[in-house]
């Protein structure tokens, strides 16, 4: 793999802790929800970051994707729902939901981009056949 750029941040403490990045463009606290025992304080947690970090990437999969087809996707947004829960084994897993709203484009168009976007998007394949990933098309009505 050619490298194009490398993201470094560290976490102290775990979910009760904090997380910065190297060149501190990223420098928050972390809770736990209380969905989750925690105290619910006003921290971040692993979930909420990682739902920002797919919905993006998978954006700019989407946005990509469109513009090889000549296609704008005008006001486009892709929200990330990022759910923990354990598996029958007792193991935590996540699960994620990513709905794309594609204003103006319509059904047939729409699915396959949100397919596509999903075939190469950096954070889809390094999930791949690791958890379960629902891909939703939002559209006008």
């Amino acid at each position: 793999m050619k490298t194009f750029y490398t993201a470094k941040s560290t976490a102290h403490g775990g979910r009760v802790g904090t997380v910065k990045s190297d060149d501190g463009k990223i420098d928050m606290n972390l809770s736990v929800p209380k969905e989750m025992n925690g105290d619910g304080g006003d921290g971040t947690n692993p979930e909420q970051l990682f739902a920002s970090a797919y919905s993006a990437c998978y954006g700019s999969a989407l946005q990509s994707i469109a513009e090889k087809k000549n296609l704008d996707l005008g006001d486009f947004s892709v929200t990330g729902s990022v759910s923990i829960g354990k598996t029958d084994e007792g193991d935590f897993q996540l699960s994620v939901v990513l709905d794309s709203y594609l204003p103006g484009v319509d059904v047939e168009t729409g699915e396959e981009l949100v397919n596509k976007a999903h075939e190469v998007c950096p954070f889809s394949r390094a999930t791949r056949d690791n958890i379960d990933v629902t891909l939703n098309l939002l559209l006008d009505e």
